[in-house]
C-alpha cells in the first residue's frame, strides 16, 4: 500500500514564497551562519548549516505528529503564538531600520570552534529560532486543506518544501558570505540599502502574520 502526498500546487507555491521571504530576512540562523563563515571559513559555515538542517528535522517531525492540532483545539494559544511571532519579526525589522542599526553581513568576529560544536550551535540556534517556530506553527498550517486528504502527510510534504528552500538559500549565503561581506563593507550606501530592504520585508511579513485570520486545522 502506498501513501501519496496530495497537496495543491498553490499550497506548494505559497509555502515556497513564504519560506523564501523568511529565509532572506535576517534572523538567528542567518546571523549565526554569516558570522561563523566570515570568522572561520566556508567549511565551518557548511558544518553549522548541517546543524540547522537537523533543527528543521525536529520541527518537521513535530508538524507531522500533529502539533497544529493543539492550536486547533485551543485557538487562544494559537493567537498568542501568532502575535508573539509577529512582535518578534517587528523587533527584527526595527533592529534593521533603526538609526545606527547594523547589517547581518557586518557581523562581529567569533572564536574558532571544532566541528562538533559548530554543528551543535547550528542545531540549537535553529531549534530556538522564533521565525522557524512561526513558520511551522502559524504559517504552514494555513496551506493545509483537509479536503486533500491526510493532514499530517500534507504538513510533512509542505515542511519538506520549506526545508528545501531554506537550505538552498542558506547554503548559497554561506558560500557567498565572505565575498558579500567584503563587498558591502566597502560600500556604506549598499550596506544601508540592504538593511532597509530586509527591515521592510520583515515588517511586511509581521503585519501579514498578525492580521491573517486563518486557523490551523486538526491533524
Amino acid at each position: 500500500m502506498t501513501i501519496d502526498c496530495v497537496i495543491e500546487m498553490a499550497a506548494v507555491f505559497g509555502v515556497a514564497v513564504v519560506a523564501l521571504g523568511l529565509v532572506l530576512t535576517p534572523g538567528p540562523n542567518m546571523m549565526y551562519l554569516v558570522s561563523r563563515t566570515v570568522s572561520q571559513g566556508r567549511r565551518a559555515g557548511l558544518v553549522s548549516l548541517g546543524g540547522v538542517a537537523a533543527g528543521f528535522g525536529v520541527y518537521l517531525v513535530a508538524a507531522a505528529v500533529g502539533i497544529t492540532a493543539v492550536f486547533a483545539v485551543v485557538p487562544g494559544l494559537y493567537l498568542a503564538v501568532k502575535l508573539a511571532g509577529a512582535a518578534y519579526l517587528l523587533w527584527l525589522a526595527w533592529q534593521a531600520l533603526r538609526p545606527g542599526g547594523t547589517s547581518v553581513f557586518a557581523p562581529s568576529a567569533l572564536a574558532p570552534d571544532p566541528a562538533r560544536r559548530l554543528f551543535t550551535m547550528g542545531f540549537v540556534t535553529n531549534l530556538l529560532n522564533p521565525k522557524i517556530a512561526i513558520m511551522y506553527m502559524a504559517l504552514i498550517p494555513q496551506f493545509v486543506s483537509p479536503d486533500q486528504g491526510q493532514v499530517w502527510l500534507q504538513s510533512l510534504c509542505l515542511g519538506l518544501v520549506q526545508i528545501a528552500v531554506a537550505l538552498t538559500v542558506n547554503g548559497l549565503i554561506v558560500l557567498g558570505a565572505g565575498s558579500i561581506s567584503t563587498f558591502l563593507t566597502g560600500r556604506p550606501l549598499w550596506l544601508r540599502t540592504q538593511r532597509y530592504v530586509m527591515g521592510t520585508m520583515l515588517g511586511t511579513i509581521a503585519v501579514l502574520v498578525a492580521t491573517d485570520r486563518a486557523r490551523p486545522v486538526p491533524a
